[in-house]
């Protein structure tokens, strides 16, 4: 061995590479300038034999073994490091010419890191991850991962054979931030972070900020560039910035994209993310929705899940595509004037060992203590929303998706687990905060601080809580104190409905308040009303099963549930098959049953039904102008216990825009019902759930109705109709004309 590149050698640091357990390998590998010229060592652990080749000139230098497991190294007589490569000789003859991994020390800037370390990187996603890079004009990817606690942090992939000590990453500063520039790499490599804790054990983790991932069962990060899509929803973006949603009609489509539609059951297909996307835009149309929202699109390695146990916060699943095919979803959605709102998870995290779970060998992104730490129903764990890093990642994540895939909204999934540190828990299960209470302090400024963002950076972007608790001001604004969502799931109106719907007729009348009780409550949140996928999973039935009787009864039932859910104050949100009366229990192993549309009448009128039901919500001021506001909804009748009928009055801002709905929750025949009214003029019937064409008796009123001074309910006008056996009718008002007065000549 030459003597100045033995006296130029760290034998202790050339072991922390042989033995894969340094944090800084750039002390050793890569150029080196020294006092007695430029030192050159690389880790070809399958070489015979390395060359440092010169980019720009001829000269070549053979470098040394230093190490029997593959370490070689030169010193060259040079104050200068010059841009070289290596030529590395196999023992099958074979001769690969390589660029120098530790010759491109990776970017990273300071102020990157502290407004990470802070708390406050919104664009952390572009910093940490893999990228692709060009460094001295050599293009690659630049990895980076937050490690705090690893002894060592390496990229493995095929393309190092997933040794790791070929690609060790440098650690910066005291941030916990590893990185790494591995030149030649691209979209489609899989690769995976091998981090050694202390102790000395390894474990294989996916990139937590990865963009991509291999599809399930395998579980690697891909590498993939988000950044080349060329969108087409420029006019929609524009709309969206000057129209605030909530001034509108809002009719959302729950989907779970791996069973809406499949190309055959039980094989494992999916279609791709562009066929879903032309498909379901043309069916969204056809129904009136304005909007769909997807079950959980984020990576997950199980189906059963169906989206809620998140591995890859940043990368669309790839069940049914690439990012790209997933931004034409979105793009094409918006071409088609459609809102798509995504199901996201912030309140906890599977423990599969490939994910968040003992990260870095402690843990990182969740709580230490299981008591804080875990959900014990779930079997998931809880992130540490204190810690500035944890809290970064998710608000970034949020962000992520709005502002790189343009979505509308954001679903937050069980508010409620994060609000309560007690929720799900028996006594000595959880820890209370500072003030003894069961609140999570950190949980809710998460939340306040996300929310916060997100309206300041995108504005009319929809947050939407499903928090099923009494928790005050959820939609209230943060600087009033409240948590600054937009929406919150309505909750308490679905449970008390659908067990006011289940109830047999008969005895409907002894439960009367499960359907009024609502508006006792309907101003104190800005409310939507939701019959999700929940209420049709885990033996509860679709929501045709749920209803009580015979057949045709069963329609007539959801038919006029449907109507009285389309009148109450509030936006409208409906999942899948549930617009066809899907009888089976949703399966999302298999594609929804859409023959019955084909092969039964009763369900093709049923869909039409829904169809023209969304259009006339979506097309009626009166019934999404006022919503949240009292001015928008007046009982006409609630007291009607026995006859289970109950009225009421929806305006527009134009106060004499106005329909009047009439409910009968039984199946007796009012052949001249008399109904009170708000003001004397004509009332027209515009929708009736009992028309033949959906499939009732056709129990319908023609004629235009001239409201008569006859007292009903403690009005002065009233009408008299036809009103249906478990239906609901609605009339639209026209006030009366005032007579002008003739002169007299």
């Amino acid at each position: 061995m030459g003597g100045l590149l033995e006296k130029n050698v760290n034998w202790e640091k050339i072991e922390g590479i042989v033995y894969s357990d340094t944090k800084y390998p750039f002390e050793v590998l890569g150029p080196q300038l020294t006092k007695d010229g430029l030192r050159i060592c690389c880790f070809y652990p399958d070489a015979t034999g390395v060359v440092v080749k010169e980019k720009k000139g001829s000269h070549t230098y053979e470098m040394e073994r230093l190490d029997d497991a593959g370490v070689f190294g030169v010193m060259i007589d040079t104050d200068k490091v010059f841009a070289y490569t290596y030529q590395v000789y196999y023992a099958d003859g074979s001769v690969w010419e390589q660029e120098d991994t530790y010759a491109f020390f990776p970017e990273l800037s300071q102020e990157d890191l502290s407004l990470f370390t802070q708390g406050i990187h919104y664009e952390i996603y572009k910093v940490l991850g893999a990228h692709k890079k060009k460094i001295n004009g050599v293009e690659g990817v630049q990895f980076a991962v937050w490690a705090p606690n690893a002894t060592k942090v390496s990229v493995v992939g095929d393309f190092n054979l997933w040794d790791g000590r070929r690609h060790i990453m440098e650690m910066h500063s005291e941030s916990g931030v590893f990185t790494l520039f591995i030149p030649g790499l691209t979209n489609g490599d899989i690769y995976k972070y091998e981090i050694r804790m202390k102790g000395g054990a390894t474990v294989l983790k996916a990139d937590p900020y990865g963009t991509c991932a291999q599809k399930r069962p395998d579980n690697a990060s891909v590498i993939f560039d988000i950044t080349n899509y060329k969108w087409n929803d420029k006019k929609y973006m524009a709309a969206r910035k000057k129209n605030d949603p909530l001034a509108g009609p809002m009719n959302i489509y729950e989907v779970h994209l791996g069973s809406w539609k499949r190309p055959s059951d039980g094989d494992g297909d999916f279609y791709n993310y562009r066929e879903l996307a032309v498909e379901l835009a043309a069916y969204v149309k056809q129904m009136n929705y304005t909007h769909v929202e997807l079950l959980p699109v984020m990576e997950h390695p199980f189906d059963g899940s169906w989206g809620y146990q998140v591995t890859g916060y940043y990368a669309p699943t790839s069940r049914f595509g690439t990012p790209e095919d997933f931004m034409y979803f979105m793009d094409y959605m918006h071409q088609n004037g459609i809102g798509v709102i995504l199901d996201w998870v912030p309140a906890h995290f599977p423990k599969d060992a490939f994910g968040l779970a003992c990260f870095d060998g402690t843990c990182l992104y969740e709580h230490a203590d299981k008591r804080q730490g875990e959900h014990p129903h779930w079997g998931t764990l809880i992130y540490n929303y204190g810690r500035p890093q944890v809290s970064n990642f998710l608000i970034a994540n949020a962000l992520y998706w709005v502002e790189q895939f343009h979505a509308d909204g954001i679903r937050m999934d069980a508010v409620a687990s994060m609000l309560y540190l007690d929720y799900g828990k028996n006594d000595g299960e959880w820890v209370a905060n500072c003030y003894g209470g069961k609140e999570n302090l950190e949980a809710i400024e998460l939340l306040k601080h996300l929310n916060s963002i997100m309206h300041k950076r995108n504005k009319n972007i929809l947050m939407i809580a499903e928090e099923s608790t009494a928790w005050p001001m959820v939609t209230g604004k943060v600087e009033d104190s409240g948590l600054g969502f937009n929406l919150k799931w309505n909750m308490g109106w679905m449970n008390d409905f659908l067990s006011y719907m289940k109830t047999d007729p008969l005895f409907r009348k002894h439960c009367h308040g499960c359907i009024t009780f609502s508006m006792m409550y309907a101003y104190s949140e800005r409310f939507l009303l939701v019959f999700s996928h929940d209420e049709v999973v885990h033996g509860k039935g679709s929501l045709i099963n749920k209803m009580p009787g015979e057949y045709e009864h069963k329609f007539a039932n959801l038919r006029t549930a449907y109507m009285f859910m389309n009148g109450h104050p509030g936006k409208k949100f409906l999942f899948m098959g549930q617009d066809f009366a899907q009888f089976a229990e949703w399966n999302e192993a298999k594609s929804l049953d859409w023959n019955l549309i084909e092969e039964y009448d009763m369900h093709k009128k049923f869909n039409n039904f829904c169809r023209d039901l969304n259009q006339l919500y979506t097309t009626e001021p009166s019934l999404y102008e006022q919503d949240f506001v009292p001015e928008g909804f007046e009982w006409m009748s609630c007291m009607d216990a026995d006859r289970s009928i109950v009225s009421f009055v929806r305006r527009a801002k134009d106060s004499d825009d106005m329909l009047l709905f009439v409910c009968n929750f039984t199946p007796v025949l009012y052949e001249k019902f008399v109904q009170a009214v708000p003001l004397p003029g004509k009332y027209k019937e515009i929708f009736n759930s009992d028309a033949e064409k959906y499939g009732g008796a056709n129990y319908v009123n023609t004629r235009q109705l001239t409201a008569k001074k006859v007292p009903c309910d403690g009005r002065d006008y009233s009408i008299e109709f036809t009103l249906p056996p478990l239906g609901t009718t609605v009339f639209r008002f026209k006030k009366a004309e005032t007579k002008k007065k003739t002169e007299k000549k």
